[in-house]
């Protein structure tokens, strides 16, 4: 064999190892993508279920206006949020604003179950203790979404950044993905407890 059917060999593998690459990057980007439609499915479910939430709790606390307002309007927030985040997952801004309207969402929805302590009847009401179980659910459903799609994330960010596959991912511009975040910050701190 002489030195040109061996640089010829070289080249043709390292070409192939390109394209295994960039299929790996593809695979890896359409997975977290994947994984994001599994949190539309969840987020999607929770909207729905606040609406007959909030009329639920409208007989029983008329004088809670503001609460029941804040919970619609987080619930709104949310929504635009999700369709803008449904329509691009790998734009990291849409991410972050999904994010923040979840959060928002979850101290809105955390402040009218505080004050649903105060109504006993509506304690036992059926209706809202079917509610209550059915966020509950969808809740845990959606931890389990939101952390296949962010390890998705990560395993994509990971492969983008190593070398060699990031010359393929800088050559092709494979942007960044970002995680998501629903977790409260406040709920990170630690309490202050005093005797």
């Amino acid at each position: 064999m002489g030195t040109g059917t061996i640089l010829l060999l070289v080249f043709i593998g390292i070409i192939f190892y390109g394209v295994g690459l960039y299929n790996r990057l593809i695979a890896a980007r359409n997975g977290y993508k994947n994984a994001f439609a599994q949190i539309d499915v969840q987020l999607t479910r929770r909207h729905d279920l606040i609406p007959n939430l909030v009329e639920t709790v409208k007989a029983y606390m008329a004088h809670e206006k503001d609460t029941l307002q804040a919970v619609i309007e987080a619930r709104n927030s949310a929504v635009n949020g999700l369709d803008s985040a449904k329509a691009d997952p790998t734009n990291p801004e849409a991410m972050q604003k999904l994010g923040e309207a979840e959060r928002g969402l979850s101290g809105a929805l955390g402040r009218l179950f505080a004050l649903s302590e105060s109504y006993p009847d509506l304690k036992a009401n059926e209706n809202m203790m079917q509610l209550s179980e059915e966020l509950t659910t969808t809740e845990n459903k959606l931890s389990f979404a939101r952390q296949a799609f962010n390890d998705g994330v990560m395993m994509y960010n990971n492969l983008r950044e190593q070398f060699p596959s990031n010359l393929i991912s800088d050559w092709f511009q494979f942007q960044p993905a970002e995680m998501l975040k629903l977790e409260d910050p406040a709920m990170k701190e630690v309490p202050n407890v005093s005797f």
